[in-house]
């Protein structure tokens, strides 16, 4: 693989962190994040940005699905550091109108945030992990799914590891949910031991089966609120923060062919709390946070050519 590229681009996006960032229609969004923050659209094609409405409430903390022509976000948290509060209903974003919409509901017994979201080739919406109660308490196990046409809402057998701040990605129908740590179990008494509760293993769920395995190769660097992609049936995770003052510039494969982890170019700005995109034979990550914890909130947007 060739280098990260620090793209130049007309106008810039909202600082922000803890956001949704995901590619749709040849167009690359950046949605919710801290405070209540304006949808920024990057056209790659004219390498410029745009703002658009912004959500009804404050959003943050989730992995942004496209279902449809909409964008959907489902298992997030609203309100401040450290007992933000999970949304009891999805929250859909209409690129076509700029309009934003209520969605299903979630189930008072299985909300949460910082989870792991995924829209499978069934039709279902899968969410996995997070946890209840901001920052404070309740890391979760919980894996459930969604039928975004009908709103049905279903608890399925739970995950291996309790994790939050962690994503997912499908790859030859299983389920990879990767990085994150257990944020909860502090349990409210020390607000600087959880960024070091990381967790090293691989979750993966395989659907045929419907059953999980944990593999056995740990990740080489742990942090949590990574970024993930999939490229060439490889899992890659981007980023994330861990317990040193700085976030993580680390790009992460896992081959699930030969099990073995490998490591590839570092970004050129360490940053959490973002998601990535693949598109036109790149990878791109944009927004986040470089540090551990919120500050400095980034504006920046990388390419790495795959």
């Amino acid at each position: 693989m060739s280098s990260w590229i620090t793209q130049n681009t007309t106008g810039e996006p909202h600082a922000r962190h803890e956001n949704g960032f995901i590619e749709f229609d040849n167009k690359f969004y950046l949605v919710g994040g801290r405070r209540i923050q304006p949808v920024d659209i990057y056209d790659p094609s004219s390498k410029h940005w745009t703002s658009a409405s912004k959500p009804p409430i404050e959003v943050h903390h989730f992995q942004p699905i496209v279902v449809g022509n909409q964008i959907w976000i489902v298992g997030a948290m609203t309100g401040e550091f450290p007992r933000e509060t999970p949304l009891d209903t999805v929250i859909i974003y209409e690129p076509s109108t700029d309009s934003w919409s209520e969605g299903p509901a979630i189930p008072s017994n299985r909300r949460r945030g910082a989870s792991g979201c995924v829209l499978h080739t069934d039709g279902w919406i899968y969410l996995v992990g997070g946890i209840i109660d901001g920052h404070h308490a309740g890391t979760q196990y919980w894996f459930d799914r969604l039928n975004p046409e009908t709103g049905e809402w279903q608890s399925l057998v739970d995950a291996p590891t309790k994790r939050d701040h962690a994503p997912c990605a499908v790859i030859d129908n299983k389920l990879y949910f990767v990085g994150g740590r257990e944020t909860g179990r502090h349990n409210g008494q020390d607000y600087d031991a959880f960024f070091g509760h990381t967790i090293a293993g691989l979750d993966i769920y395989d659907f045929e089966s419907g059953s999980w395995a944990t593999h056995t190769q740990p990740i080489p660097v742990e942090t949590a609120a990574g970024g993930v992609a999939v490229v060439d049936d490889k899992l890659i995770y981007i980023g994330g923060e861990h317990g040193g003052p700085e976030a993580s510039a680390d790009m992460q494969l896992f081959n699930p062919n030969t099990g073995q982890w490998s490591k590839g170019p570092s970004l050129n700005r360490e940053r959490h709390g973002t998601n990535c995109c693949v598109y036109d034979g790149a990878i791109w990550i944009a927004a986040g946070s470089g540090a551990q914890r919120g500050e400095p909130e980034l504006t920046s947007l990388e390419s790495l050519k795959i």
